[in-house]
């Protein structure tokens, strides 16, 4: 994985804890989001940890950047507040969720291992939460595109996308609507697809603008 944080400290004392986990190599670190950028490119990392906050190019920026590559890594974005504007942009941007600097360090190595295996970990409900705070004069525009994207969904796509911005998992969902959790995750990859984003996060960011104008 890629450290990225214009703090020193701050990177030594995250590659101290990640480093102490034997399935997590940290393979580089870089103190700027432009930095990141070439970082990926050289040793492909499959999470990024990424400040949000940095002098000169920031974390929401880099995050577009990276996961607008072929090949993208997973970008957790570390940021100081739970309810903060930014961490919607770096979400919207397509991080698969956020951290707060004084997260505990088991829960950071957790984080990673999650988002490395393909999932997200900031609650839909959180994403919620974050989202009521912060509306503004798009608002509107974004809940018709995100109705627009929904209505060309199936029933069944439909509940499962539903059920995903409830914070449910896949099991929790198959138990709901009575089918297995391989369909459920085949779902998902659909609504990945058919939606246009890139993580459960977004789905249940659409989830939610959809039916908030």
């Amino acid at each position: 994985m890629l450290l990225v944080d214009d703090d020193a400290l701050v990177r030594a004392g995250l590659r101290v804890i990640l480093s102490s986990a034997d399935d997590i190599d940290v393979v580089a670190e870089a103190e700027d989001g432009a930095d990141a950028m070439t970082a990926v490119q050289q040793h492909r990392p499959d999470v990024v940890l990424m400040d949000i906050r940095m002098p000169h190019t920031d974390g929401i920026t880099a995050t577009a950047a990276l996961r607008r590559l072929a090949a993208p890594p997973h970008v957790i974005v570390l940021t100081t507040f739970q309810a903060d504007e930014q961490v919607v942009a770096a979400l919207r941007a397509g991080a698969s969720g956020f951290l707060v600097k004084d997260t505990p360090p088991a829960d950071i190595i957790t984080a990673v291992r999650v988002v490395a295996a393909g999932d997200a970990i900031v609650s839909p409900s959180v994403t919620r939460t974050l989202l009521a705070h912060f509306k503004d004069t798009a608002a509107s525009d974004r809940h018709r595109f995100a109705a627009q994207r929904m209505a060309g969904l199936t029933r069944r796509e439909w509940e499962v996308a539903t059920a995903v911005g409830a914070g449910s998992s896949n099991a929790e969902i198959a138990a709901a609507l009575f089918m297995s959790e391989a369909t459920v995750k085949a779902h998902v990859s659909r609504l990945l697809s058919k939606l246009a984003v890139t993580n459960r996060v977004q789905i249940a960011i659409l989830v939610h603008e959809a039916a908030h104008a």
